[in-house]
């Protein structure tokens, strides 16, 4: 796993790169493990984009991402199961003002959402998701967030396996979010100061002959570049 190891550090060196020029990403996984490192570039002491602040994350997966109870992910310690536990204690974003949505599935034990707890994110399940629905979920998010600054972090397995079947670990038989649903939060965050975001676990070879989950990253990641247009251009007009 020296060559995953060796990987992660070479996209934090890259996005430090993209920091120093103040530059606001939106990129393409890669499985989550990318996101990790790229929150560590660009958020938290000594970055420029968040202005050494540790930044908010609004993280739609069907999987918390943040367990740290577990040693290792198939010999990896900064894996996709690993980045959202990693990036809290190591200070680039602040869980009291994070919010992970749409989580659901996988439950290979009874307290495998208890480490996101424990960190101090407030996590939305899919059922709350669909209680409260998208409207009172973006009021919890905003009011959560606050001004701090935003990394948004989307995994395509949040979306349902109906409308998104290219995923790397796909949760069919357990209710996920329609592309709608998804788009509305996303639009909802407008405003907001969005330092960041990705869009992540993308597998085009088990795509669908229309590239149907393909279609779905593309559309999602169209609307995060709308949310950092749009804050960067809310910035020029207070110069």
């Amino acid at each position: 796993m020296l060559f995953r190891s060796i990987c992660v550090q070479h996209i934090e060196a890259y996005y430090k790169r993209l920091d120093r020029a103040n530059v606001r990403p939106v990129s393409m996984g890669g499985d989550h493990s990318i996101t990790g490192p790229i929150i560590k570039a660009i958020a938290g002491k000594g970055s420029r984009i968040a202005g050494g602040r540790k930044a908010a994350l609004v993280h739609f997966d069907a999987h918390t991402d943040a367990y740290d109870h577990i040693p290792h992910w198939l010999g990896s310690v900064r894996s996709a199961a690993h980045w959202a536990s990693y990036i809290v204690t190591e200070d680039h974003i602040d869980p009291s003002k994070s919010v992970q949505i749409g989580i659901r599935g996988n439950a290979f034990s009874l307290d495998w959402r208890n480490s996101s707890t424990r960190l101090g994110y407030r996590v939305i399940p899919a059922d709350e998701f669909f209680e409260l629905g998208v409207k009172k979920v973006i009021e919890v998010v905003r009011e959560r967030v606050g001004d701090a600054p935003v990394y948004v972090t989307f995994d395509l397995d949040a979306l349902d396996a109906v409308v998104a079947p290219a995923v790397s670990n796909m949760e069919p038989g357990y209710r996920g979010l329609t592309t709608a649903e998804a788009i509305g939060v996303l639009q909802g965050l407008r405003g907001l100061d969005v330092i960041g975001a990705d869009v992540v676990c993308l597998m085009p070879t088990k795509d669908t002959a229309a590239n149907l989950t393909s279609m779905q990253a593309m559309v999602l990641m169209f609307e995060m570049i709308g949310l950092v247009a749009d804050r960067i251009q809310i910035g020029r007009a207070h110069v």
